[in-house]
């Protein structure tokens, strides 16, 4: 099946979020797979999917506060954020022990852009060295689906 054959099967998912989990663990690959939506008002981002839920529970939150590197690139810039090893996770997550933890040592964080705005991101976790630049570009439209329902969760 095509990127875009899944990309419209998605768009008729009754529950897109977990049908885009399984399609991202089919296209690109993950070991934890979030999505979270940015509260301006709160400047926090809040997950609303996770594939882990005990280690990463839906409705977790975490603070935006100074823009680090990865701030700079995926919520100022509105580019994918590509960690390849555990050194460049440790540099921007506090939360890297946490992430190791569950075998990951890679991530592909993909900004979700509504006309300009960085509104949420897709983020996917594996093995060391899993994620390349040719995955950042792939996922990208599959993020592209996750607009709609963002609004949705900023309107309340």
């Amino acid at each position: 099946m095509s990127d875009t054959d899944l990309i419209d099967d998605l768009r008729r998912a009754p529950d897109l979020y977990p049908a885009l989990e399984a399609a991202m663990a089919r296209t690109i690959g993950h070991r934890l797979f979030t999505l979270m939506v940015i509260d301006p008002a709160a400047a926090e981002a809040a997950r609303v999917h996770s594939s882990d839920p005990a280690a990463y529970p839906v409705a977790g939150r975490k603070p935006l506060g100074d823009l680090t590197e990865w701030g700079d690139v995926v919520l100022r810039r509105g580019e994918p954020f590509i960690g390849y090893d555990a050194g460049d996770i440790a540099r921007v997550f506090p939360d890297h022990e946490t992430i190791a933890r569950l075998g990951c040592a890679s991530v592909l964080n993909v900004p979700v852009v509504d006309a300009g705005t960085v509104i949420g991101t897709m983020n996917l976790l594996h093995e060391a060295g899993h994620f390349d630049e040719a995955d950042a570009i792939r996922a990208a439209p599959f993020a592209a689906l996750l607009v709609g329902p963002y609004r949705e969760w900023a309107r309340g």
